[in-house]
């Protein structure tokens, strides 16, 4: 679109998530008139670490944002896989984005302080949680609980897993629960009891049990998570420290220490969902980011970074398609068999039997199979797939 064109553009994301925060700085970028509209009064992101990969980590620069993220997060060289008592699975580099080789790891509520903290701050609306959305082809209006309606050229809907733009316009179909409860926390790095000497990144696999050790070493401190197999499907269910014990029976005592030490009133507990693949991700004027178009589980660390690569790609779309209607279709085309598969390979429950099906190839060379080298993913680096666990 031409620049006169896009400055004319106005533009509704709602959500001030990562996707929506993203979303809107890229469009702003472009010169179009962006408005956020937040369901929350105040924006508190729970939880504990995430990492950010090279590749959105390049789209930050790109926006100029970089430093702002950097001020908070630290750098990792690379991550590991091992077994519950230590034993080494894989080790591997974070997969590079052109000069960019490291991943940032950074607490989930620093980082959408950041992403907010570069966006004008008349620009994002609060209490505004929405009830409607109609499409009228030329653009969009959006009616809020609070009785307040807004019209648009383009709504950009970043409005997470249980997204009511998806619901009302794409797919009635609900989240889908994976067997599985998300346990984190953030720990200082002295409780670890010297397990986490560098800022790379840790995960222990073993009996449908999961733990990741993420340094947040700007801050002092570790992300400590836990996810294991349970059939309680409750969104926020109840569990004690007790049946936190229970999933890291037989794993490294010092793990078990981490774990019979924490304070459970710090702990943040969620039932993990993701939701099926959507087939249609927009409509004439309507269109869906982040975890609204493709929530997906954490196991390969790739809901925030999809999110990120989603609002790059939708700015990019806009700013070369003739019409926002032709850069929706360009934007899905180009981003949704990315997440698809994302989604797909996420839901793969691996274990330590199994981790060569979900990382082929990608065990340290003296424990694999005589005459097995690793293979090359479609990028042309080997493994990249296995760019997996930071935990989110």
């Amino acid at each position: 679109m031409q620049s006169s064109d896009l400055k004319n553009l106005k533009i509704a994301v709602v959500g001030a998530g990562y996707g929506g925060a993203a979303a809107a700085k890229a469009l702003s970028l472009l010169g179009a008139d962006v408005g956020v509209y937040e369901q929350a009064t105040t924006i508190r992101e729970v939880g504990a670490g995430i990492g950010l990969r090279p590749a959105t980590l390049d789209r930050f620069g790109q926006w100029g944002i970089f430093d702002a993220i950097a001020k908070v997060s630290s750098p990792s060289d690379y991550f590991e896989i091992l077994t519950a008592t230590g034993e080494p699975l894989m080790k591997e580099e974070w997969p590079a984005a052109g000069e960019r080789k490291q991943t940032r790891l950074i607490h989930r509520g620093d980082f959408i302080d950041a992403l907010l903290g570069v966006l004008p701050q008349d620009m994002v609306h609060l209490g505004h949680r929405l009830r409607t959305v109609q499409d009228k082809g030329g653009s969009a209006v959006l009616a809020f609980e609070n009785g307040a309606t807004v019209e648009a050229d383009l709504v950009v809907g970043a409005d997470g897993i249980k997204s009511v733009v998806r619901q009302r316009l794409f797919s009635d179909k609900g989240p889908v629960f994976s067997g599985e409860h998300a346990y984190r926390a953030v720990v200082p790095v002295d409780d670890t009891h010297g397990m986490v000497t560098d800022d790379n990144l840790r995960m222990y696999i073993g009996r449908g049990t999961k733990v990741y050790l993420l340094p947040l070493r700007h801050r002092g401190q570790v992300s400590f998570d836990i996810t294991a197999l349970c059939a309680d499907s409750t969104w926020n269910p109840r569990v004690t420290k007790d049946d936190l014990l229970r999933t890291v029976e037989g794993f490294d005592p010092r793990l078990v220490d981490i774990t019979r030490g924490l304070d459970m009133s710090t702990v943040n507990i969620r039932a993990v969902y993701d939701i099926d693949p959507v087939d249609t991700w927009h409509s004439d004027s309507v269109v869906l980011v982040g975890d609204a178009a493709h929530s997906m589980l954490h196991h390969q660390g790739q809901g925030a970074n999809s999110a990120i690569e989603d609002a790059g790609a939708l700015a990019d779309a806009l700013r070369a398609a003739d019409s926002p209607r032709e850069a929706l279709a360009h934007y899905q085309a180009a981003r949704k068999p990315v997440t698809d598969t994302l989604q797909a390979v996420s839901r793969q429950g691996w274990t330590e039997d199994a981790i060569d099906d979900v990382f082929p190839g990608q065990r340290p060379a003296g424990q694999q199979p005589a005459g097995q080298a690793p293979e090359t993913s479609a990028s042309g680096t080997a493994g990249t797939s296995a760019a997996a666990a930071a935990g989110e």
